[in-house]
């Protein structure tokens, strides 16, 4: 249905206009650590679907599960040479860049990577999507359903470790709001840390020790500009693993938008919560920030809910759902800072990603039409 092209017939006499979708050849898709099956799965069957060869690098700390992806391809019948896994760091991201026969690039990664891949891309004649970095924040007001709102901030805040782009990390607290604070704190005081693999997780270690450093750092950043640490998820030891890159679930309050804990990206289980007395403050504070994934509201009033969406300028908004993630019949639409291209991920925009469109005008004079006299009679075989 996405694919299908348009027409007009007779748009001048005896003239028609068409357009349809054609394939573009080979696409790439350069895939993160954090959801290994999840992103490739935004790219590669789609691009595959629009009828193109797809060449899949996921990230060289993870690179299991997209041979298992690729495995499973091969299984259901998929020729030799539809799907192709590269392995690899900055040589195989520069021969995705500047190789000529492949059209397009998805990427999902750090603004670094992105920034880099887009203007390489670019300038070789490639399309290009950069899904990047993010600060996604929830708006929270005094009329909300406490109960639920906290539970959602707290799996949103804290699942996955923090690491996805869509992770919620910081929460305003409107007016009387900032009360429930210490509900928030013992809810989050109830997540289980261990290996992921273990019954029962809520969330597991992130990716390294460098990641691990880098979190624990800005945390302390924030603690030295003037924030509060009602939780504090640095010290936390794993039985049995007691090696692992583990970071407990951490809470920041008082914290301002000058701080280096808010301006900077921290990708682990730390939520800043900002305290502000109107709605119209905390809109200001999410429309400035440069990036543009999600954001989410929790209310009971739908008029509230419906001036928000209006005025705030981020891609993708959650009505008491705490990570907007559309499903893929629509699109991935995160912008400012948190994209670049031109086109989004999945859903009628993956689609057109994947196509390029092709135009026919033609003429056919109703004068030239031979005046043949067609035969009913049985033909022969000769």
């Amino acid at each position: 249905m996405l694919q299908m092209g348009e027409s007009t017939a007779n748009i001048a006499t005896d003239m028609d206009i068409i357009s349809y979708k054609v394939p573009l050849g080979v696409t790439a898709s350069i895939c993160p650590f954090n959801f290994p099956a999840m992103i490739p799965l935004w790219s590669f069957p789609i691009s595959v679907a629009c009828g193109n060869a797809a060449i899949l690098k996921p990230s060289e700390r993870v690179p299991g599960a997209s041979m298992i992806l690729a495995d499973l391809f091969t299984k259901a019948g998929a020729p030799a040479g539809l799907l192709n896994v590269i392995h690899g760091q900055h040589a195989a991201v520069d021969f995705i860049c500047e190789h000529p026969d492949i059209k397009a690039i998805s990427f999902v990664g750090s603004d670094q990577a992105g920034k880099y891949i887009y203007k390489q891309g670019s300038a070789h004649s490639k399309r290009v999507q950069c899904n990047m970095g993010a600060k996604n924040h929830c708006v929270v007001l005094p009329d909300a359903n406490k109960n639920k709102t906290l539970s959602q901030i707290a799996g949103a805040a804290f699942g996955a470790a923090g690491q996805r782009c869509m992770a919620l990390s910081v929460a305003i607290f409107v007016g009387q709001s900032k009360e429930w604070v210490a509900d928030l704190v013992q809810a989050a005081k109830g997540l289980k840390v261990n290996a992921g693999h273990v019954p029962g997780t809520d969330l597991g270690p992130v990716i390294s020790p460098q990641a691990k450093q880098r979190i624990c750092e800005l945390v302390e950043s924030g603690i030295k500009e003037g924030a509060k640490l009602p939780l504090d998820g640095r010290g936390i030891v794993v039985s049995g693993y007691e090696n692992g890159n583990f970071v407990g679930p951490t809470v920041l309050t008082d914290v301002k938008p000058t701080m280096k804990c808010y301006t900077e990206e921290i990708f682990g289980p730390v939520l800043s919560c900002i305290f502000v007395d109107t709605t119209d403050e905390a809109i200001d504070i999410i429309n400035k920030n440069p990036y543009g994934n999600g954001t989410a509201i929790f209310t009971t009033n739908g008029a509230t809910a419906r001036a928000f969406v209006n005025r705030i300028e981020t891609g993708q908004i959650g009505i008491n759902v705490p990570i907007p993630v559309p499903l893929p019949m629509f699109s991935f639409t995160g912008n400012k800072g948190s994209f670049l291209g031109d086109t989004n991920f999945y859903g009628k925009h993956g689609v057109n990603f994947h196509t390029q469109t092709k135009t026919i005008t033609q003429l056919w004079r109703s004068g030239d039409a031979s005046n043949i006299t067609s035969s009913t009679a049985m033909p022969t075989m000769q």
